[in-house]
């Protein structure tokens, strides 16, 4: 069993930058590849980013490549998003997820899911 909570939404003008985290609970962390997805109302939950357990492998979405980066470390069973440049389109809430195994792109493969945490950037 794995527990998340995400941490460092906010509000943010287009341009700017924040930078999420996700705080997973259990020992096993570095078993599970790490994503984040974000949602917007009436909208199915779309992929951002994805890490493998070292960090090795990463994958992102055409919409965020040259802007988000995302890392972990396993001391800290923390994984990061680091957006920047961020646009007015990348308001939603975003959410972490992990999955054993490796990275993936669909919100239907990944097994536990943080509460989320609302980004907005106004125009």
């Amino acid at each position: 069993q794995v527990q998340l909570v995400e941490s460092g939404g906010g509000l943010v003008q287009a341009g700017g930058s924040l930078r999420l985290s996700c705080a997973a609970s259990g020992r096993t962390f570095v078993s599970y590849a790490m994503g984040w997805f974000r949602q917007t109302p009436g909208k199915d939950r779309e992929f951002v980013t994805a890490i493998n357990w070292s960090g090795s492998s990463t994958r992102y979405a055409d919409s965020v490549k040259g802007r988000f980066t995302i890392s972990r470390d396993n001391a800290k069973n923390t994984v990061y998003l680091q957006m920047n440049d961020l646009k007015p389109e990348d308001t939603a809430v975003y959410y972490c997820a992990a999955r054993r195994g490796i990275v993936r792109a669909s919100s239907g493969e990944y097994d536990y899911w943080g509460q989320g945490t609302q980004v907005t950037v106004s125009s």
